[in-house]
Order: structure tokens, then sequence, then C-alpha cells
């Protein structure tokens, strides 16, 4: 079975490209995150519910 391309060029992109360094993820995590937004989304809420 015939290969697409030659073995000899493997890669050749791939190498030439500038190597990125990654970004710092910031996020907090999930448990902390998802405490902070049922804070906001529930708790806060009904505290600026009128109530009538």
């Amino acid at each position: 079975m015939p290969s697409h391309g030659s073995l000899t060029k493997a890669g050749k992109v791939r190498n030439q490209t500038p190597k990125v360094q990654p970004k710092e993820k910031s996020k907090e995590v999930p448990r902390v995150r998802n405490k902070q937004e049922f804070e906001k989304r529930v708790i806060k809420a009904t505290k600026n519910k009128k109530t009538s």
C-alpha cells in the first residue's frame, strides 16, 4: 500500500513552527467556583427579593 507523501519529510511543518508557551490557567478549583456561582445566583437573589 503506497503512503501519502515521503517518510523523509514527515513532521517538517511541525518542527518548523515556533514553540509557544501555554497560558497560565487562572480559574479557581471547581468546588470553590461552583460555591461562588451558587451564592451569586441563589443566596444574593433571595436577599434582594421584596417580601410582599
